[in-house]
């Protein structure tokens, strides 16, 4: 299926590793990017990160000349994990209601999906071999997606989905699905936001409403999410 062109711009939000926001149009040109390494306090930052990335943007696409202009935003796209419950929870609650406040629709997207968009397109004329994506989940336990390349939508191919593995155990479990190990501390908001463009262009869902939590929290609830598993 190839892709369509979507015009619009979308906000990006993620707080699987650090706190990430990002205005992308659709096309990719990246307006604005804000961003905290620190894997705790999201929700001290979420909300001068988003008012940062919003003003940048009204700049226009980074490098642009033109003159500032109000941002139209026509989605919001949230960083669905895998991650921890206690930071994970922040940015998809910030998408939610931010969405909520301007009328917009919010598109889920899985973070490791964003990381892997990124290592793909850093090099679009390499042959990457079958790779995983990692992700430290504290507890001497390691994220992983598999990925074998980007389909006619331009979007990575996941050939697993996200699983929690203990540290001990990731190298043997990754060479036996084949895959190369790339290690990711950040999750660049630029490339969820560019994800959920292209699902949207070619109307596709990349993951569900629920988050996906590395493990349950301390205390739960009957019907709370369910956490991946390996």
């Amino acid at each position: 299926m190839g892709a369509t062109t979507l015009e619009g711009v979308i906000l990006g939000i993620d707080t699987s590793l650090g706190t990430a926001v990002a205005v992308v149009d659709s096309d990719g040109a990246v307006r604005a990017e804000a961003q905290s390494a620190n894997p705790l306090g999201h929700a001290e930052v979420i909300g001068t990160l988003l008012a940062d990335a919003l003003r940048d943007a009204a700049r226009g696409p980074i490098g642009s000349t033109a003159a500032p202009a109000p941002v139209e935003l026509t989605h919001v796209a949230a960083g669905m994990g895998p991650g921890p419950f206690t930071g994970l929870r922040v940015g998809i609650a910030a998408a939610r209601a931010f969405a909520l406040g301007r009328g917009l629709p919010v598109v889920p997207v899985p973070s490791h999906d964003a990381a892997a968009l990124a290592i793909l397109l850093a090099d679009p004329f390499a042959d990457l071999p079958r790779f995983a994506v990692v992700t430290d989940a504290r507890r001497r336990e390691f994220a992983y997606t598999v990925y074998d390349g980007l389909d006619d939508d331009g979007l990575p191919i996941r050939a697993t989905e996200p699983a929690l593995v203990p540290q001990v155990d990731l190298d043997d479990r990754l060479a036996a699905l084949g895959a190369v190990r790339r290690d990711v501390t950040a999750i660049p908001a630029a490339m969820i936001a560019l994800a959920a463009a292209r699902a949207v262009a070619a109307g596709r869902t990349l993951a569900e409403g629920e988050p996906l939590y590395l493990r349950a929290p301390d205390v739960t609830l009957p019907g709370a999410p369910k956490k991946v598993t390996g």
